[in-house]
Formats: C-alpha cells, sequence, structure tokens
C-alpha cells in the first residue's frame, strides 16, 4: 500500500505541474525521468482508481487534471516521501535553466507570487525601497495579469502575478561552467548598516518538507522594509556552499550575473573558514546570496496578504523587465 500511495503521488504531482490535461503517455514519459518505470497500461490503472476516488478527473479525450481533493490529497502526501523534495526540485531547475550568460538569452527560474489586482500599486512602492537598497536578488522581474501567463503559470481573476529572479538562478549559471552548487540553508540573515552580520537562524534545504525561506516569511520572522529604510534588520537569505578550487573561477561569473540583472553574492568566504558563524567543510567554500522572496516579505509586513512561491516557473529571460521600468 505504501509503494501504491508513492506511485499515486508521484502520478498527481505530475498531472499538478501541467499546465493542461496530460495523458498516460506523457505521465510515463515524465515518471521515467524520476526513475519511476511504469507501462501507460499500469499507469491507467493508477488513473482509474484516482479518478473514483476524485482525486482526478477526465477532460474528454484530452487527459486528466487534478481536482481539489488531488491537491489537498498533496498537501497530505507522506512525510517521508517529503523530506527532501525541496532540496531535489532546486537540483532539478537548476539543471532545466539554460540561460546563456554571453549570448543573453535562455530560460530562467522565477519565483511566483499573487498580488491583490486593488493593492498592485501600493505594492510597487513598498518593494521599490528593497530593490533599490539591492536585498532583492537582482533587478529583473516579470508582470502578469489575470489570465495571462507568466511561464507556465495561470494568473487568476482579481490577482496579479509578479515573478522575481529566483537566488537558484546562480547555481544553474555557475553549473554551466562546470562549478558544482550545493544549496545548504535558508536563514534569516542580521544586517546592519547594510552589511551582513549573522545568521540568527537556519533551516536545511536537504531535511525539509517546505521551502525555508516561505516559512520565514509566512512566521512573520523579518523586517525586511525596516532593513531596507535603516540598514539594520533581519531580511532573508540562503547559504551555500562550492569547492574550494572553483572560488577564483567562479567570482567574475558571479559578476558577469550580477551585471545580467541576476544579483551577486552578499559574502564569499575563503577555503575551509566559516561564514557568518556557519561552519564550511574542508574544500569547501560558503557563500551567501539574498532571498528572491524579500521584497514580497516586506509587503507581508505591511499587511499585504500575499500568495509567494519559490522555483515556481521557467522563463524566457527576454520577457523579463527592470523593477524601475514598471
Amino acid at each position: 500500500m505504501r509503494e501504491i500511495e508513492r506511485k499515486t503521488n508521484a502520478i498527481l504531482h505530475i498531472i499538478a505541474n501541467s499546465e493542461k490535461p496530460i495523458g498516460s503517455k506523457e505521465i510515463s514519459i515524465a515518471l521515467k525521468k524520476q526513475g519511476i518505470d511504469l507501462t501507460e497500461r499500469a499507469i491507467r490503472y493508477h488513473l482509474k482508481i484516482m479518478d473514483e476516488k476524485g482525486l482526478t478527473e477526465i477532460i474528454w479525450k484530452e487527459g486528466r487534471s487534478i481536482t481539489e481533493l488531488g491537491h489537498a490529497e498533496l498537501e497530505n502526501a507522506l512525510v517521508s516521501d517529503k523530506v527532501g523534495f525541496v532540496i531535489s526540485k532546486i537540483e532539478s531547475m537548476a539543471y532545466e535553466m539554460d540561460f546563456d550568460l554571453d549570448k543573453k538569452t535562455g530560460k530562467v527560474i522565477l519565483n511566483v507570487s499573487l498580488i491583490a489586482k486593488a493593492d498592485f500599486l501600493r505594492a510597487l512602492k513598498i518593494m521599490k525601497k528593497v530593490f533599490d537598497k539591492k536585498l532583492s536578488m537582482g533587478v529583473l522581474v516579470a508582470v502578469a495579469h489575470e489570465g495571462e501567463l507568466l511561464g507556465t503559470f495561470v494568473v487568476p481573476y482579481g490577482k496579479v502575478a509578479f515573478g522575481t529572479i529566483c537566488s537558484i538562478n546562480l547555481n544553474g549559471i555557475l553549473l554551466r561552467y562546470a562549478i558544482s552548487v550545493e544549496s545548504k540553508f535558508g536563514g534569516m540573515l542580521q544586517i546592519d548598516n547594510y552589511h551582513p552580520l549573522r545568521f540568527t537562524d537556519l533551516i536545511s534545504y536537504s531535511g525539509s518538507t517546505l521551502d525555508p525561506l516561505e516559512v520565514f516569511m509566512k512566521s512573520k520572522m523579518t523586517n525586511v522594509g525596516v532593513a531596507a529604510e535603516s540598514g539594520a534588520g533581519k531580511i532573508m537569505a540562503s547559504f551555500r556552499e562550492m569547492p574550494a578550487v572553483a572560488r577564483k573561477g567562479a567570482l567574475p561569473i558571479l559578476r558577469r550575473a550580477e551585471d545580467a540583472g541576476f544579483g551577486n553574492a552578499l559574502v564569499i568566504g575563503q577555503p575551509g573558514h566559516s561564514v557568518l558563524g556557519v561552519p564550511v567543510g574542508i574544500g569547501r567554500v560558503g557563500f551567501v546570496v539574498p532571498g528572491g522572496l524579500n521584497p514580497l516579505a516586506a509587503l507581508e509586513e505591511e499587511g499585504l496578504a500575499t500568495e509567494s512561491r519559490a522555483l515556481v516557473t521557467l522563463i524566457d529571460y527576454q520577457e523579463l523587465r527592470l523593477f524601475c521600468d514598471i
């Protein structure tokens, strides 16, 4: 029964992440990429059971779509299967993004936040100070209105979708130059005079069922707005490691990424030395990048509710705009 539940959850994830109804053939291909080998016949068997449970529904000949009950089932999936899901998604999307730093073309990873249409102009004013003080992940954003697509994400009625650059793009960019990056922790970073001081809280990506920065933001642990205005406060940031031998080669790549609008590391340590109180392994270098959702945390602090998710979709780099041009 446990194995059947795992396969059901895997199929549900694929259907939920598809922008249109999907059939057993496409599901089979997607499962193989995850290392799950199921025939189309076996998938149709699982789909039949899922239809009977109300988790999925048939959309004429086009395939299956997930129901509200199906979404609820995913939320309550086996916790043992959800542990490590975040780090797995990070690694997959870093590989899937194909941005070319030389040509300035390709797909990049986007966080997506939904903001009430009536609040959007006020939201822009609040977020401006965060972008101005470089507490965001770069200066590029994307905006889509109700009924429009932002990558593969359809914007619901009454909402504006605001896309911010995900810091995992730096992992993907460095990966293109054969520099592997390990995302270790998401954390609360205390700054003073706009300079990083120390981490006060950390959550491991590999041991979490939720994105750490989403947890911090919704837990009201940030004061990004105050930090942007005064230079002192707590913002969200991620702690990463790379091989020590790659440090010299990574520095010019990160500078070029910043010039392309992706933002840069707040701190890059020395080989084997702790960074802002966080220990680093032998032969490794630690570095810290700001959280892509920091501008949205400032909105939450001002009482503007958002529905924010990290690592939501891929979007063409050419569709991004400078925040100051919105």
